[in-house]
């Protein structure tokens, strides 16, 4: 069960509550989050809710059978929607685009992505400093330094900033450069860094593990929200299955089943999803029609010149016609 506390709920009361959930035997684990005060019961015991619910200091209370309390749908009647200081707003009937290449390289292509961002009302600028590499050897990002130099460009634009943070030592040093942390999919279940996450008031992008299942992605998120951060947002990325025709296989089903097992924003990467780049506008498409709150994609001035992953990167013409055609789409979803 989730219990809402009520701001002004006193020692006594909570302490009072706590007794009564033992004597159910339910234990309880006390939650609080930059919006609220949940005690989250767990037990197996059958008992009369509203017996809870009339205690003093409680302010809502909700049964959720689900592994997964604080993340499920079971207990919010309005999804999560999450707001930047630009004016972007993340969920809640909104289609966010966010996109930016695979690693950031130079000034010059942060410039020139900037710039191609704010002319087509692209509003969150993605891009990696830190960089998980299968082959050691492969460019691993720029850092802290590009980091820094990554936001000042976007600050001055009113462009905000979303990259990979990939242990908790790093959290501290990016956090007064980044908008939105993103958890990549092979540390999507670091459950040190998902704790660590719960303690910053910053958005977090929580991509899907690479053999993940939804389960195993809404669980991760559970331990983002329980250490206190409601501010989540659930990435879709595409799964490694015995295909080898395309990068991995988009779980388009995944975006339908999410939006009705949770209240948080769902976002979809096509880009990681299909690993091609002649798919990928089809396949963002497809995200949007399943409803996605938002898709993430990776674009460059010139793909065949990138760093990494140049051949899932859209060029900037390809990008500036798909960013029309996904926001006609969304129109034409929210009209059924």
């Amino acid at each position: 069960m989730i219990i809402q506390l009520d701001k002004k709920i006193t020692g006594a009361q909570l302490k009072r509550l706590k007794e009564k959930l033992r004597d159910i035997k339910y234990s309880t684990t006390h939650v609080s989050t930059q919006y609220a005060d949940y005690i989250i019961g767990v037990g197996k015991n059958e008992f009369d809710i509203r017996a809870i619910g009339a205690l003093p200091g409680i302010r809502d209370i909700h049964r959720v059978s689900d592994a997964y309390k604080l993340v499920s749908k079971k207990w919010r009647v309005e999804d999560t929607a999450i707001k930047l200081d630009n004016g972007v707003e993340l969920g809640a009937g909104r289609l966010a685009l966010m996109a930016g290449p695979c690693s950031i390289e130079s000034e010059e292509q942060i410039t020139k992505t900037i710039e191609h961002l704010a002319a087509n009302g692209v509003r969150i600028m993605r891009g990696g400093v830190y960089k998980p590499r299968s082959s050691p050897y492969s460019f691993r990002g720029l850092g802290i330094e590009g980091l820094q130099l990554w936001h000042e460009k976007a600050s001055a634009a009113g462009i905000k900033i979303i990259t990979e943070v990939m242990m908790v030592e790093q959290i501290e040093a990016m956090a007064d450069y980044v908008d939105i942390f993103q958890v990549g999919a092979r540390n999507s279940q670091n459950f040190n860094l998902l704790d660590a996450l719960g303690e910053v008031d910053k958005p977090v992008l929580l991509k899907r593990g690479i053999s993940g299942t939804i389960d195993e992605l809404l669980q991760a998120a559970e331990y983002i929200f329980s250490n206190g951060n409601e501010r989540i947002m659930l990435c879709e990325r595409g799964i490694r299955t015995y295909e080898t025709a395309y990068r991995n296989t988009m779980d388009i089903n995944a975006i339908a089943m999410l939006k009705e097992k949770t209240h948080l924003p769902v976002i979809a990467d096509p880009s990681h999803g299909i690993g091609l780049r002649r798919y990928v506008s089809p396949v963002a498409l497809a995200s949007v029609m399943a409803g996605a709150d938002g898709v993430i994609l990776e674009v460059h001035e010139q793909p065949e010149k990138a760093f990494s992953d140049g051949q899932q990167t859209l060029s900037f013409p390809e990008a500036e016609r798909l960013y029309k055609r996904l926001r006609q789409a969304f129109e034409l979803r929210e009209m059924f």
